[in-house]
């Protein structure tokens, strides 16, 4: 009899082991999405490692997709540049041979210190730098160069005029006309001094060619 019982429970041992090693090398199809925490937007290519399997790795593709074979209680790591590595568990028990989830994983913000870049390679060349520079003019010296003569006239020859300049251009020119309305202007042609000094002036070119000679 005691023999029987401890046959009978060496039965009920190896039944129970090979019930979990048949749930443990039970083959499911993990699939599912990996998106982003903040935004909800799908993270491409991220690399999935089984770490229960050897750490077969995995690639998610460009639209965050991924499948592939897994056992239950499979632990799952998932990297991908600029975010957190993240840690996934499966469920020890699945019902099923396939399992759907859908993953998320977080930023990863990285601060780096400023690095200011100088233009000179050594010190003896910012030292020729600085002691050929040329320091700008102050406040005041700039007020004085904006209100000179010269600068005022360059800026009367090159700035258009404004409306109250063109306003007394027109007033002007229309008060002139009104004042010479009676006058009768002469055509400069039929004043006969006129044509003397003209032939004046070709009588003296003539003569200081022929004293030239």
């Amino acid at each position: 009899m005691k023999y029987s019982l401890t046959i009978i429970l060496l039965f009920f041992v190896a039944s129970v082991f090979a019930q979990q090693d048949v749930k443990s090398n039970k083959l499911v199809q993990f699939s599912g999405i990996i998106t982003d925490t903040d935004s909800n937007s799908v993270v491409p290519y991220v690399t999935l490692t089984n770490l229960s399997k050897n750490e077969q790795k995995y690639s998610a593709n460009y639209q965050g997709y991924f499948s592939f074979i897994v056992n239950p209680g499979d632990t799952i790591l998932l990297t991908a540049v600029g975010f957190a590595n993240k840690i996934f568990v499966l469920p020890t028990e699945i019902a099923e041979h396939k399992y759907t989830a859908m993953l998320q994983i977080k930023p990863e913000v990285v601060y780096l210190k400023a690095v200011t870049i100088y233009p000179w390679a050594t010190v003896e060349e910012f030292n020729r730098d600085f002691l050929a520079m040329r320091i700008a003019d102050d406040d005041m010296a700039i007020a004085k160069k904006n209100l000179s003569s010269k600068s005022i006239r360059a800026m009367g020859v090159t700035l258009p005029r404004n409306g109250q300049e063109i306003s007394n251009s027109n007033y002007r020119y229309n008060f002139d006309r009104m004042a010479n309305v009676n006058m009768r202007q002469t055509n400069p042609l039929l004043n006969p001094f006129n044509w003397g000094k003209l032939m004046q002036q070709i009588f003296n070119g003539d003569k200081i060619r022929s004293e030239d000679k």
